[in-house]
């Protein structure tokens, strides 16, 4: 989806969009949401879990790189991708206070696929990231359980809603309602069309300073600080290696600032890429793998393409979003019925 085809709201595009505009135009990669929502007791979360390729992921890694923006997060298995460059189960969202039920959950969901985890190989690096929802959900209930969060790997499919769905449900941005928006473009290397797709989890930003195409559009000014998050999730079929795909994470930024973002001292904003375009396998016979890696000096247009397809995945995020009344009596604005 993204921003569909005839959308009032214009946002420029200089590279192609993929044919669902979604992270989910990357072959292989899949989206499952669980969501909780009820009004009567201020429960707006909830579980959304991102599949980087449909084979077995801890025997065939995706190479990798992160990049903390600015580290007011508790996000899990930051720490080993940086290490090794590679992500070996599907990467999952939540809240803040839910990321021990959702590494638990997800622990097990791997042990169940891998007899080999933690008898005659390693443990492993199960991926959580979050964003505080507190704004609007009952944060301090513990609603997601671990079921959800296997819900939500059963249910990733290609196609797969955005706006205040999933992790999303519960999340503010730029004094609106916020939550899980995404985009894809497509740019050409070798006379062959690559994908590069985001998903964001957003909750960052403050009211007053959100720009859409460079136009400042008149939402009320917040006074409080910015305390919000976002996480950035970047995904390709272009072959980059781990140390490539961290300077993509990097780029991020670029479509964050584009929207508003000034990356306040209280916000967690967290960048993982990753590319499909190399496997690493758990085990090997051999000692020297084969890989592939983009020309340095050719990075530049996957720089800006992914700057685009951020951009465009927190637009979508907000357009796709409803008005929500959350606990204590707060009334946040889905941004189409806001304009």
């Amino acid at each position: 989806m993204g921003l569909p085809e005839g959308c009032k709201i214009n946002l420029r595009a200089k590279f192609p969009k993929g044919r669902r505009n979604l992270i989910t135009d990357v072959s292989g990669v899949k989206v499952g949401h669980v969501t909780l929502k009820d009004e009567d007791n201020n429960i707006h979360t909830g579980v959304t879990a991102i599949l980087p390729h449909e084979g077995n992921l801890f025997r065939e890694k995706v190479m990798a790189g992160t990049c903390v923006i600015n580290g007011f997060g508790k996000s899990a298995g930051l720490l080993q991708i940086d290490e090794l460059g590679t992500v070996e189960t599907p990467l999952l969202m939540t809240n803040t206070l839910s990321v021990g039920t959702a590494l638990n959950a997800l622990s097990k969901y791997m042990l169940d696929q891998n007899q080999d985890i933690g008898v005659s190989t390693g443990t492993v690096n199960c991926v959580v990231t979050e964003c505080n929802d507190g704004e609007l959900s009952d944060i301090r209930g513990f609603h997601v359980k671990e079921q959800h969060i296997l819900q939500a790997l059963a249910a990733a499919e290609e196609d797969f809603e955005e706006g205040d769905v999933g992790a999303g449900a519960g999340m503010c941005c730029m004094g609106l309602k916020g939550g899980i928006g995404s985009a894809s473009r497509v740019i050409s290397c070798n006379d062959k069309d690559y994908t590069i797709g985001a998903l964001l989890l957003t909750n960052f930003g403050v009211g007053g300073n959100l720009r859409i195409d460079g136009k400042l559009i008149e939402t009320e000014p917040e006074k409080k600080t910015e305390k919000g998050s976002v996480i950035v999730i970047i995904g390709t079929e272009i072959p980059l290696n781990d140390r490539q795909l961290k300077r993509v994470a990097k780029r991020a930024v670029v479509g964050l600032a584009r929207v508003g973002s000034f990356l306040g001292n209280g916000s967690g904003d967290i960048a993982i890429a990753f590319s499909s375009g190399n496997i690493v396998p758990h085990y090997s016979e051999r000692d020297i793998l084969e890989t592939k890696m983009f020309h340095d000096n050719a990075m530049d247009k996957v720089f800006e393409a992914t700057a685009e397809a951020v951009e465009e995945a927190v637009i979508s995020s907000l357009y796709h979003a409803g008005t929500v009344k959350g606990i204590r009596g707060k009334v946040i604005h889905g941004l189409c019925e806001y304009l």
